[in-house]
Parts: C-alpha cells; sequence; structure tokens
C-alpha cells in the first residue's frame, strides 16, 4: 500500500448567472487554447515556443498554459498506452467472429444473420488496420466533444435533435464544457490560480484568477460558500498543510520556501449546470489489517461480487454476495453503486483486521469474446468496468487502512469448482473467492478429490473425473486439464437438456430419536474389575 494517493472531491455549488457566465467564458478559451495547443504538438511544435505564443495569443498565464499541457499530455498517455490493448482485443473479436461466419456459411449460407455477421467481420478488420497504422505512425486521434456526439449530425432525427443549428450549439457547448486548474505544493494554499480559504463557519471560498483576455469580468472570480459532502474536511487540512520553510540558496543568501499540499481543480458543465473537482493528495489511514489473522478474497465478476473470508490457516469463516449490477445504470448510478459495494468491503476487512485479495484481472479477454456469447451476458459484460471496480476496492481500502493484495488469476474459478464450491457448500463465485483469499496467504492449491462434482445453475450438479497429475509437471498444468474437462463437461449437460430440468431431490434424512444427544462411550474404568468392596468403591482414585 502506497504512502500518498490522489483522491477527488466534487460538488455543487450555487451560482448566480452573472458567475456561470464568467466560467462559460473561461471554458471556451481553455477549449480554444487546447485544440489549438494539440494540433501545433502533432505538427511537432516544441513547448517552448508554443508556450511563448499561446500565452499573449489567447491571454493566459505561463501557469495556466502548464494547466492546458498537462490535461492534453495526459489524454495522449491514456490513448498511447491503452491502445495496445484495443489491438489485441480487436485482434481477438476478428477471430472469433471469423468463427462464427465460419460455421453460419455451412448452416444458414444465404441467411440475413450471416450477412450482418459479415459486415461486423469487415468492420473489425477495417478497425485493426486503422489502429495498426497508427501505432506505427505515432498518431494520436483525439476528438474533442466526443465521437458520438460528432457523428450524430448525420442523423438528426435518429438522434433527437430538430435541426443542424442545434446540433452545433450542442457541439460547440460540449467541446468547452470544462477547464483545468493546475496546483503545486510550493504555491499559496496549494494552488496560484485558484485559491481556497475557510470561512469562520467552516466553508471554502474559491478566488479563481481568470486570464486577461476575458478581463472584462474582472481579475478574479470569487465563489463563496462552498461545502463538500464528501471529503470537506480533508480539503480544509491540505489547506492548512501549507507553510513557509526558511533556507538559504548555494550563494548563502537567505530564502523562503513554501511546502504544503497541491490542490488541482477541474469545473465541469453538466446539464444541471457547473461542478467543482479537487484533486489533493492524501494520507492513508493507520494499517489495521494484519496477513497473520486471515484474509478476504473478493471474486469480480460481471453482476455480482463474492466474498470469503478464511483464518490464518486457510480454513474458511464466512461468504458473502454483493450485487453488482451496472446494465440499464447511467454513469454515475454505475458508479456509485461500484463505491457502495466497494465501502462495504473495506469496512467487512476493517472489522475483521484482515487485508483484501484481489485479482489482477481485465474483462478484455471476455469482452472480445462476446461474438460467440450469450446476448444477455454480452449485455452485462459490455457495461462492466473491472478496472473501475479495483481502483474504488483500492480507495476504499486506503481510507479504511486495509492492505489490498493482488494475485495471479490464473484458475482461480476451476480451483473454487472442483474443490470447494460441494466440499464446503458453497456457489462456485463464492469457491474461487474462497482460492484467491487463500493464494494471498501463499497457499497452493492441489486436487482434493478424484472424481470432480460441481454445481449447475439449475440447481444440479455435474460430474467427471480428474486427469491424472503428473508430478514431474508444474500445477499448473493439471489445473490447466482439469479446465478442459470442466469445459467440456458444461457443454455435454447443455446439449442434452440437462440444465432446463428440475434438480434431483435432496437424499432423505433419517430422523433422530431424541432432540438430546445422548453419548454410548462407557465411563472411566468401566472394563476394570472390582477387586474390593463397594462401600470403598467411591474412594478409588483413577
Amino acid at each position: 500500500m502506497s504512502d500518498r494517493s490522489i483522491f477527488t472531491y466534487q460538488t455543487r455549488p450555487e451560482l448566480s448567472p452573472e458567475q456561470a457566465t464568467v466560467l462559460d467564458a473561461y471554458a471556451e478559451l481553455y477549449g480554444k487554447a487546447e485544440r489549438s495547443l494539440f494540433a501545433a504538438i502533432q505538427a511537432g511544435g516544441s513547448l517552448n515556443d508554443l508556450k511563448r505564443r499561446f500565452q499573449p495569443r489567447f491571454g493566459i498565464s505561463a501557469r495556466q498554459f502548464n494547466a492546458i499541457r498537462v490535461g492534453l499530455e495526459g489524454k495522449i498517455k491514456s490513448i498511447k498506452e491503452l491502445r495496445p490493448d484495443l489491438i489485441a482485443e480487436a485482434e481477438k473479436r476478428i477471430r472469433k467472429a471469423a468463427k462464427v461466419v465460419s460455421k453460419l456459411e455451412k448452416k444458414l449460407p444465404a441467411s440475413n444473420k450471416l450477412h450482418q455477421k459479415k459486415r461486423r467481420l469487415m468492420c473489425l478488420q477495417d478497425r485493426l488496420t486503422a489502429l495498426k497504422a497508427d501505432q506505427e505512425a505515432g498518431t494520436v486521434r483525439i476528438c474533442f466533444g466526443s465521437k458520438k456526439l460528432f457523428r450524430a449530425q448525420f442523423d438528426l432525427e435518429a438522434n433527437g435533435i430538430a435541426s443542424h443549428d442545434e446540433w452545433k450549439s450542442d457541439w460547440q457547448q460540449a467541446r468547452s464544457s470544462q477547464f483545468f486548474v493546475l496546483g503545486s505544493q510550493d504555491e499559496v494554499s496549494g494552488n496560484q490560480s485558484c485559491q481556497a480559504f475557510v470561512t469562520k463557519d467552516g466553508a471554502l471560498n474559491l478566488q479563481i484568477r481568470l486570464p486577461s483576455s476575458i478581463g472584462a469580468q474582472g481579475k478574479h472570480l470569487i465563489i463563496e460558500n462552498i461545502h463538500f459532502a464528501y471529503g470537506h474536511e480533508q480539503i480544509v487540512a491540505a489547506l492548512g498543510s501549507s507553510q513557509r520553510i526558511h533556507s538559504q540558496t548555494k550563494d548563502g543568501k537567505p530564502t523562503i520556501k513554501r511546502a504544503g499540499t497541491a490542490l488541482s481543480y477541474r469545473f465541469v458543465r453538466d446539464d444541471k449546470g457547473w461542478r467543482i473537482f479537487v484533486s489533493a493528495e492524501a494520507r492513508p489511514a493507520e494499517q489495521v489489517s494484519r496477513k497473520e489473522l486471515g484474509t478476504i478474497g473478493v471474486d469480480v465478476n460481471a453482476d455480482h461480487l463474492a466474498m470469503s473470508e478464511t483464518d490464518r490457516f486457510g480454513n474458511l469463516i464466512d461468504t458473502r454476495r454483493i450485487d453488482l449490477i451496472t446494465y440499464g445504470k447511467t454513469p454515475d448510478q454505475a458508479k456509485a453503486i461500484i463505491g457502495d459495494a466497494a465501502v462495504a468491503i473495506a469496512a467487512q476487512a476493517q472489522s475483521a483486521g484482515k487485508p483484501i485479495v484481489i485479482e489482477s484481472l481485465s474483462f478484455q479477454k471476455k469482452k472480445a469474446e462476446l461474438e460467440t456469447t450469450h446476448p444477455k451476458q454480452a449485455r452485462l459484460i459490455s457495461s462492466f468496468t473491472c478496472n473501475r471496480v479495483s481502483s474504488n476496492i483500492k480507495a476504499a481500502a486506503f481510507r479504511h487502512g486495509v492492505e489490498v493484495i493482488e494475485v495471479n488469476p490464473a484458475y482461480t474459478s476451476v480451483i473454487g469448482a472442483v474443490n470447494f464450491a460441494q466440499q464446503k457448500g458453497i456457489s462456485v463465485h463464492q469457491g474461487a473467492a474462497y482460492a484467491i483469499a487463500r493464494r494471498g496467504l501463499g497457499l497452493s492449491e492441489h486436487p482434493t478429490v478424484l472424481e470432480a462434482i460441481v454445481p449447475a445453475r439449475n440447481g444440479g450438479h455435474i460430474t467427471f473425473a480428474l486427469p491424472a497429475r503428473n508430478r514431474a509437471k508444474p500445477l499448473w498444468s493439471f489445473w490447466s486439464k482439469v479446465r478442459t474437462r470442466l469445459k467440456a463437461a458444461h457443454v455435454a449437460h447443455f446439449r442434452c437438456g440437462a440444465h432446463k430440468t428440475a434438480p434431483p431431490p435432496l437424499s432423505p434424512v433419517r430422523p433422530g430419536v431424541s432432540p438430546i444427544w445422548i453419548s454410548t462411550a462407557r465411563p472411566r474404568g468401566a472394563n476394570r474389575s472390582q477387586n474390593c468392596s463397594g462401600n470403598v468403591w467411591p474412594d478409588v482414585p483413577f
């Protein structure tokens, strides 16, 4: 667990129409400068030369130019880092789509479904070609305002837009809907261009330095009485950490430096108005988790989180399921659902004093297999973000002082299904969480049965014999063969129609004779012969 972490808090202030107009003008200027800077960087311009040119051109300070540059560099960097994953995902999707097309050509050679699948395959191939070309040339493409809104102009009626003028107004607003103010720890209140001051009643007043090009509104914009529902105390503490430090230069001259916590601000306009986001470094809470007490494993699935808690020996103590359905939810609703689930996990780990164990897992592979996935499951996976769940769990654990351990995700689902599901009476996903928790303790998983009994969705089970283990090979080789047999068993269970039948009845249990259990063990000394009179028998010290 790192010593420092960046946390972002948000609020929606009450603004007058005049204040909202000033923020609109700032965002419009910021958007123009950002797009111009991106075009100049793509053309090969030097940042130092661009800085000297952009300051008088847009009437911005050096610090405001740095904020634009840092925000733009972050977007460019994210695109470059994500592109290799997008290429790998496109290649996997093409392989899956090609298999689907080949099967449909044999079964339904003249169907509309085959035609649509071929069109889909062609689109994927074109996209892969474009991604590889950009990767080789180092080209970065950014559509300021989003591709979705840009393409809406070509079908106005389907997107609920009355005219092209209305679309153009929405397009311009989307391209000028936010601006970023960069902070630094050596500046007053952690930021030179946007400074916060604590009032007597504990609220915050923001003083925003405006670019000179919109100086008709004044040099500064002051927004009063700001309060954050979450993180207000942390922001106040960060403001109070700013202090002056007396030091000397190399020549021995006295100098004064300022040290504190950097506070960066982002102003975002949505349908309801303006929101303020504040990002600051936070110190972790005192660590309360100890691996010596056990672990809590978390298995991330498309519609829920499965949890399993162990003791220090790796024995199962408790299991839990947290629903996590984000399909059909808005982005804000999905964030709230994931955040609540992460807080619940961190709170349980804090009360138990045990670290959280998660997998280093990505849903890119599952998303690449959507061509052959059931439509319902495909919709769930498409609307799910595994990285968001992982980051939320880490953030919640950071605030609660809980350590997070990441482990290799190889074969945890197979191990949970074969070794633990039927034996412990838990679900397959909870068995996978149990395997994750044990792996966090450094325990390896050997097969515990010769014949696997894996629960099925209809309440029944599937059975198959485990392969013979070659001890000269690694254990992963054995579990790889088990996974192959498990998939084959599921396919056979589905093809024979057993997944639609009712589960077999439970075995009858013989009723007990009495509610009180009576031991049949004989008392101590019952087999000894009695060689003395009966009146002295109770005094014999057995």
